[in-house]
């Protein structure tokens, strides 16, 4: 492995995040950026592991403007990188059982049509006359965004880091950051396990790692792994093909077309944070029993396919964006809790513009700094499941 002599701007990490980071950068006009992976393959930890999911609709203005920066750049993907990134409009469907969710959803919904969202509230009879092969006789509403899917996770990363190599950046794998080197407050070095790269500038994008990442450079960065873990069943011909994501978010179970099957998951509300990835499968049987209540047909059906994944949490359940005040020279873009790859066109896209500009232009993202921790300026979001 020949490292470059020196970087202009290292990222640590080639999840989507880290490839979208890279893509902006270069299409900016950045020169002699590096992207770094450690495993042999681009997005094979949680962008690989996760629901490819994309949605609008969230608690918060800043999370429902990050969507609505995103999602137009899944339709214009091929575009942008010779890519499709396969984004079906199929909609999601949160299912509230609880009467203080229907009223939190519904306070949403003003902020949501404010925004200019595509926005539908349902019944619960109009749930269960959309849904009859489920079992939803306790819903009492529900909140439907038609422009919300899925879309191709892996083809998203493979996408961004084509056209950021073909931009100039090198993009290397199976190189794993060590350590950060500083004095007098700044960013001198990034050490690797293939050497030593000076750099004055990182961008720690390094999803469910990034609180390692920060500690190599004496910073706390508040972001912790938690394992989330999905299944996938075998073939489910009585699923039309345009089912929508449905999510039952009083239990944080759901459900969406994957192949000739379904892809279902289900939070765990006590999971402790850690890096263990193993199939827990005490939860598992947990997470079928409530799937076969709510979809019957699941009792007939086995499981094709069984993983977990970390989720990048914050205490606020918000990204950390933007440079960090401690440190000259160290980025942050990581911390997205679940949505970061919906979220990436628009984490990359901002992450660039405070690098190369000094400032965003496409949205102001001055809430996400990580100095919001210190000084109690946090956010609350409710859609987290």
């Amino acid at each position: 492995m020949h490292l470059p002599e020196t970087a202009d701007i290292v990222i640590a990490g080639g999840g989507v995040i880290g490839a979208s980071t890279a893509y902006h950068l270069a299409k900016g006009g950045a020169k002699n950026v590096v992207l770094l992976e450690r495993e042999p393959l681009f997005g094979t930890e949680s962008t690989g592991k996760c629901a490819g999911g994309v949605r609008a609709h969230f608690d918060t203005e800043i999370n429902c403007r990050m969507s609505a920066l995103s999602l137009p750049a899944f339709e214009r993907f091929e575009e942008e990188t010779g890519y499709s990134a396969d984004y079906r409009k199929i909609g999601y469907l949160f299912v509230l059982n609880k009467e203080q969710d229907v009223a939190a959803f519904q306070r949403q919904m003003d902020m949501h049509l404010a925004l200019g969202l595509r926005t539908e509230w349902l019944t619960g009879d109009e749930i269960r006359r959309r849904l009859p092969m489920m079992n939803f006789e306790d819903a009492l509403g529900g909140l439907f965004g038609p422009d919300d899917g899925l879309a191709d996770n892996g083809a998203v990363v493979q996408g961004y880091v084509s056209a950021a190599s073909r931009l100039g950046v090198r993009c290397l794998t199976g190189v794993e950051v060590t350590g950060v080197e500083t004095a007098g407050g700044r960013v001198q070095a990034v050490l690797t396990s293939a050497g030593r790269i000076p750099t004055p500038l990182v961008v720690n994008a390094a999803g469910a790692w990034a609180g390692e990442i920060g500690r190599m450079a004496g910073l706390e960065v508040p972001v912790q792994p938690v394992k989330r873990q999905l299944f996938t069943t075998t073939p489910t011909p009585e699923i039309p093909a345009d089912f929508t994501f449905v999510i039952e978010f009083g239990t944080g179970l759901y459900f969406h077309r994957e192949g000739p099957g379904l892809l279902s998951g289900m939070s765990r509300a006590d999971q402790p944070p850690s890096f263990d990835q193993a199939v827990d499968e005490e939860w598992e049987l947990t997470h079928l029993e409530t799937a076969a209540f709510r979809l019957p047909l699941m009792e007939q059906k086995g499981i094709a396919r069984r993983w977990a994944g970390l989720y990048e949490v914050t205490p606020d359940h918000h990204a950390i964006i933007g440079p960090v005040e401690e440190l000259k020279g160290f980025y942050m873009n990581a911390g997205f809790s679940g949505h970061g790859f919906m979220h990436s066109p628009a984490a990359g896209r901002l992450a660039a513009e405070e690098i190369l500009k000094g400032r965003t232009e496409s949205l102001d993202i001055s809430c996400l700094r990580k100095e919001r921790f210190r000084t109690g300026k946090t956010l609350d979001e409710y859609n987290v499941f």
